[in-house]
């Protein structure tokens, strides 16, 4: 008989969220380490590292092997930066999905950047969105869109998002035709990924093989949420959580399919109506979307599992300056650097 699911009634307590940071910006992903330290990406050009003790600082990003003064090139090489993904390389650096510059990069920890891949077959990447490292050490990152505007690319006819796999040096992509590709994941075994689209306003999976190549194309869960779909995290029951943008929810997916919200700070506004009835039309603009967001943390965007135990949850959110936190009822799944 299998075990009950440990979600099973689980809700969160609004007035029991604690918060970490302050001052952030565009917290839109959270790494966590087994020390009790946060990484947070930050609008201003880099990450915030928050300390076990809550003190935090910005590390900006500085071109590698650059004078201690920063020079026109140099603000060149980082101008338009925001850092988007985070994922930790097996030496501790951080790989960053750089929403802006369009790029898959790699920093140092005080901050010396460099570029990792820019192109793909000669052609530029398209709108870089997340990273994240495998126990082979392997690189996967998502594309929501190879259009410039990518808000031309939030509407339910565009389907040009693609996953590409960054292995032994070289850059391919693995899987293709995604509406608006974001966050993935691997399971536990690292047998299928799971990709969001946000646009397609669901969760898909592919099979692994060995050599990277993903098949078996599959919707997870609900085929469509009626939202925005961002960031997603398993825990170690094998539920999938994750985060509906805009419309400011927390879910989980169970192993069996089944969708839970756990936490609403949105309750089914109007603003949040209007916007997926517009999107449904294909008119969905700035302002519609701009219009939505709870007072929690405004645009969840993301999901992290940290604490000694893995059971602290970290919310990120792309209009919040502080990171909502609570206790969840059963243990995150270690990423790759947890254990390595």
């Amino acid at each position: 008989m299998a075990a009950p699911n440990p979600i099973d009634g689980f809700e969160i307590d609004p007035a029991a969220l604690t918060f970490v940071g302050e001052g952030l910006q565009r917290p839109e992903c959270i790494l966590a380490e087994p020390d009790g330290s946060l990484w947070s990406a930050d609008a201003r050009g880099g990450v915030v590292h928050i300390q076990p003790d809550g003190t935090q600082a910005l590390i900006s990003q500085h071109q590698a092997d650059s004078f201690a003064t920063a020079t026109d090139e140099e603000q060149r090489f980082v101008s338009g930066t925001l850092p988007n993904g985070l994922a930790f390389a097996r030496n501790g650096d951080i790989l960053i999905s750089n929403f802006g510059t369009d790029r898959l990069e790699v920093m140092t920890r005080d901050g010396a950047l460099r570029v990792l891949v820019e192109e793909i077959d000669g052609a530029p990447i398209g709108k870089v969105n997340f990273v994240l490292r495998d126990s082979r050490d392997r690189v996967w990152l998502t594309i929501s869109t190879r259009i410039k505007n990518w808000m031309s690319a939030m509407s339910p006819n565009v389907r040009d998002g693609y996953v590409a796999l960054y292995d032994q040096g070289r850059l391919r992509v693995v899987a293709d035709g995604f509406g608006f590709t974001n966050e993935i994941r691997l399971d536990a075994r690292e047998e299928w990924l799971y990709v969001v689209e946000t646009c397609g306003r669901r969760i898909t999976r592919l099979r692994v093989a060995e050599d990277g190549s993903l098949s078996r194309r599959e919707t997870f869960g609900p085929s469509d949420h009626g939202a925005f779909i961002d960031g997603i995290a398993f825990d170690s029951y094998g539920n999938l959580w994750g985060t509906h943008v805009m419309t400011d929810r927390l879910f989980a997916i169970t192993p069996d399919g089944d969708l839970r919200i756990l936490l609403d700070d949105d309750r089914n506004s109007a603003a949040g109506r209007a916007l997926m009835e517009a999107f449904a039309q294909d008119k969905a603009t700035p302002e519609l979307m701009l219009a939505c967001g709870g007072t929690i943390a405004p645009w969840f965007a993301s999901l992290t599992f940290g604490g000694p135990d893995l059971r602290t949850g970290y919310i990120g959110s792309l209009r919040g300056t502080r990171i909502p936190t609570f206790r969840a009822p059963v243990a995150g799944l270690p990423m790759a650097h947890w254990t390595s």
